[in-house]
């Protein structure tokens, strides 16, 4: 057993590898209603305070993007390219690390498609 930041006991096999606490974890497309956003009550390990409630409005949730564990925006398929809008400025480097990422994600659900992979606006205000 281990302990959280709030001393709360976290469960795991005592004899896991674990990665050292500044390993860089790389970007992940997450579909809408995913179980690591969605099942746990305290969420804090992966949204950051700053973005709590952005990536879903009402009941609807929105496929997210995480970089480096956290959440740190949301992305959409259209026609011919994969939107991505990050809540906060990212790097060059990560910005290049989730343009590739999001070109695997591409090559798995949409075999020998071709699709833009572009910065903008995912959710838009209503009217």
């Amino acid at each position: 057993t281990f302990r959280d930041a709030n001393g709360v006991g976290l469960c795991d096999l005592p004899d896991a590898p674990r990665p050292a606490a500044d390993t860089p974890a790389p970007p992940r497309f997450l579909p809408e209603f995913d179980n690591l956003l969605l099942s746990h009550a305290d969420r804090t390990r992966v949204i950051p305070p700053e973005y709590w409630g952005r990536s879903w409005v009402g009941n609807l949730a929105h496929s997210t993007l995480l970089v480096d564990g956290f959440l740190a925006g949301v992305w959409k398929l259209e026609e011919d390219a994969l939107v991505v809008e990050p809540f906060g400025r990212l790097t060059r480097a990560q910005r290049d690390e989730v343009t590739e990422e999001g070109a695997r994600m591409l090559a798995v659900m949409h075999p020998g498609s071709s699709y833009d992979i572009r910065f903008g606006t995912v959710v838009r205000e209503a009217p």
